[in-house]
């Protein structure tokens, strides 16, 4: 390793004095003037990772649904899934590490790690829509070429898209080609079988219009669009030309404010969906005929697909196992419909796309989705092999042609990571297959009331959870105190649990009418921050 070249490049990207920054569920993320450092030094861990693991590693510049003034980091491992947790140390002590400890850290990390420094490395660079990312990339790029790694800028990208990258050039292509045509094409190509098989539907049931959060989802699809079948009637909205990435619009904006982004004019009965700003999410909406908004949530989302795949996998009449994972924030309507009419076994883990993930390994096929719309599903290698052959074999048609819809929906679902446009084609290829209209969706269950509430704490450490985040273990006397209060309304729950990055308390309750739900939300506050340490004045109803 050149120590001279690195010591003389590190000066170059100088850390700002007494910032420390943690790499959590989503990298790392700040005002993007702060960064600089950190893109150099992610750059260097990325080389690292690459030896460790002999295969590409990805690194993806942006911070999603943040407002544009921030930026952000992430890396991406070699089969496209987030960075391993004990590399996830590595790039928080690298990132806060001051100027003369680098390469003793580095050398650390190489020890630790059983880096093998004579090995080649190989990086896959993305980056979303943000004034900051191109200078931020090339940051990076400083940082891989110092320590001699090679690397492959693929510019403007969804993150989707670069996990799927990162995904295809490790298996050596067996998951598709590692270019942006080779995605369209993969995708576009499954689309366009599945939805030959749909009954001809009339010309509205197929315009969708798409928020794109102002961001890189509006470039993306508007290359994909070619690709498209002529059944595709895709309209986008905040497309990026004129307004502010994330600003009043986005998936995020529009789960958390109940509402329609702006500069999306909804008709009534018009289905809607909006993307992230880095195109990782999805959510649907429509307005009813007396104006009323109804929003379609990542829980409804993973319902839909698991009604689908679960009469589907009923028609091949393989014994294969199948489960939903959520979180806590899943509404309590949809694990009821799933586990007591549906009869699929629903998994709950900590909140964090990570732990989902994680679970849905354990399935043959493993749906999951958080209820703000990060979601895929994943099928174990035995199901893929098994639903593959008998798409090819089988000599019953009814199984065979139940199969080859299964291997379109293989084909279709970016495995690696939620990914909303291949969750925003399976859905329309399910509604279009099922003759389903939005509300027809959206009657499937009804969410129970509910309300997010957050209270600012001196210090969120106080409070520590079990049973996936459903309980809370310390501070004494907090849960006994949530208990009985939810004991006041009908089927009603309430969960606290400390936020991932600032010293907040997130408070969740559901009961039978909004009312209710507020009410406890609110009794739920107050006993949060009389007992756990609230700062400022105590929260009003």
């Amino acid at each position: 390793m050149d120590y001279e070249a690195l010591k003389k490049y590190s000066a170059l990207h100088p850390k700002p004095a007494g910032l420390t920054l943690q790499y959590g569920t989503a990298g790392f993320r700040t005002k993007a003037e702060q960064l600089d450092h950190v893109m150099f030094r992610m750059g260097l861990l990325a080389v690292l990772r690459s030896k460790a693991m002999v295969s590409t590693i990805g690194i993806m510049v942006t911070a999603s649904h943040n407002p544009e003034e921030d930026n952000g980091v992430k890396l991406v491992d070699p089969l496209g899934e987030m960075l391993h947790p004990s590399w996830e140390e590595y790039a928080t002590r690298l990132a806060n590490a001051e100027e003369q400890e680098l390469q003793k850290i580095i050398a650390e990390i190489c020890q630790k790690a059983a880096v093998n420094q004579h090995k080649d490395a190989s990086v896959f660079i993305g980056r979303d829509t943000r004034p900051s990312s191109e200078k931020l990339t090339q940051s990076a790029i400083d940082g891989i070429s110092v320590l001699g790694g090679q690397y492959y800028d693929y510019g403007l990208v969804t993150t989707p898209q670069l996990h799927y990258m990162v995904c295809c050039r490790n298996t050596q292509e067996q998951y598709g080609k590692a270019t942006l045509e080779g995605y369209y094409k993969k995708l576009s190509k499954a689309f366009t079988e599945l939805i030959k098989q749909s009954p001809k539907s009339g010309e509205s049931q197929r315009h969708l219009k798409i928020d794109c959060a102002n961001g890189i989802g509006a470039l993306k699809l508007s290359e994909m669009e070619p690709y498209f079948p002529n059944e595709v009637l895709i309209h986008l909205y905040n497309d990026g030309t004129k307004e502010k990435l994330n600003h009043l619009c986005g998936a995020d904006f529009v789960k958390v404010h109940q509402k329609p982004p702006r500069g999306l004019d909804m008709k009534p009965n018009e289905r809607c969906c909006s993307f992230d700003g880095d195109a990782d999410r999805i959510v649907y909406y429509y307005k009813d005929a007396t104006g009323h908004f109804h929003l379609i949530d990542g829980d409804k989302i993973a319902t839909l697909i698991s009604i689908f795949l679960k009469e589907l996998l009923a028609k091949v009449g393989q014994t294969l196992t199948m489960a939903v994972v959520q979180t806590a924030y899943a509404n309590g309507s949809s694990t009821r419909y799933l586990e007591e009419t549906l009869k699929v076994p629903v998994h709950c883990v900590k909140t964090g796309v990570k732990h989902l993930h994680h679970k849905a390994q354990e399935f043959d096929v493993g749906v999951y989705f958080e209820a703000n719309g990060h979601g895929t599903v994943l099928f174990s290698k035995a199901a893929e092999t098994k639903i593959r052959q008998l798409a090819k074999e089988e000599k019953d048609d009814e199984k065979r042609t139940a199969a080859q819809v299964l291997e379109n929906m293989i084909d279709l679902i970016n495995q690696t990571v939620g990914d909303a446009v291949s969750d925003m084609l399976v859905i329309e290829a399910i509604l279009a297959l099922k003759g389903l209209t939005v509300q027809q969706w959206d009657a499937i269950y009804t969410d129970l009331p509910n309300r997010l509430l957050k209270v600012q704490v001196a210090d969120r450490r106080v409070i520590d959870t079990t049973d996936a985040e459903r309980r809370a273990v310390t501070p004494p006397r907090l849960q006994e105190k949530i208990d009985a209060l939810v004991k006041k309304y009908r089927l009603s729950r309430a969960f606290v649990r400390p936020s991932g990055t600032e010293d907040v308390v997130r408070i969740y309750a559901e009961a039978d009418t909004q009312e209710n739900a507020d009410a406890l939300a609110h009794e739920v506050s107050l006993a949060v921050y009389y007992l756990a340490g609230g700062r400022g004045a105590p929260p009003q109803p």
